[in-house]
Formats: C-alpha cells, structure tokens, sequence
C-alpha cells in the first residue's frame, strides 16, 4: 500500500508476499526508473504522482532485499505489475480504463495511474 510519494519514489507498506498476509508490515521503496514499465515514455517525462497515489494497492515485485536500515527495493516495472485498488476523491473504488488511467464511476473522474493487465490468479473480491 502506498504511504507517500516524491518526485523520484513511492513509499509503500509491503502486506502480502503472494496471497499471503504479513503479521507485520514491511517497508519499501518503488523508484521511478523501477517501477513505471510500459516503456513509452522516458524516464524524464514521467511522474510519479501520474502512477502512484497514497492509498494505492499495488502489486509490485521485490528486486532487493533490505537490511536494519533500508527498505526493501520493489519495482512494478513488468505489464503484469501497478496499482490493482485505488479510490477516488468521492472514496469510491476506481475503474481502469486503460493502462495508465483509472475512472471513479460515481463521478466519471479520470486520474492517472500506472494500471496493470492483471493475472487470473490476482483476480479475488
């Protein structure tokens, strides 16, 4: 889950390894040269805030481990990898359209998001 972001990272909660649920959370750290994929725009032309929002649930994949005093490197650089959960302003669970928008379907609002083609096996309500 996203806690923060920056013009270079995301700052995320780490929850889940696979489907299962940590008795803890964990931190880690999406760069921007890491976690954007999709291989459309270069680097300097994209922002973070146009792929992530605090809040977010995104399914990302750990390159590096960390130690006592980093976090944990993840990148969500592959198709399969971005933000499956995000809410809008009105509080209610986004749409993708596309994959890099999502849309609130309460107030047809578009915000960016870096948007996944999600597996079979991520799919649960």
């Amino acid at each position: 889950q996203v806690c923060s972001i920056n013009s270079r990272f995301a700052k995320v909660h780490i929850l889940y390894i696979g489907s299962t649920p940590l008795k803890s959370t964990f931190r880690g750290t999406i760069r921007l040269l890491c976690g954007l994929g999709h291989g459309l725009f270069p680097p300097t032309q994209v922002e973070v805030y146009k792929s992530f929002r605090p809040g977010d649930i995104v399914l990302a994949k750990v390159i590096s481990l960390g130690d006592a005093q980093s976090n944990y490197l993840l990148s969500t650089a592959e198709n399969e990898l971005g933000v499956v959960v995000a809410r809008s302003e009105a509080g209610v669970q986004m749409v993708p359209i596309s994959w890099c928008e999502m849309q609130c379907p309460r107030t047809h609002t578009k915000d960016f998001r870096k948007v996944p083609r999600v597996q079979p096996q991520f799919l649960q309500t």
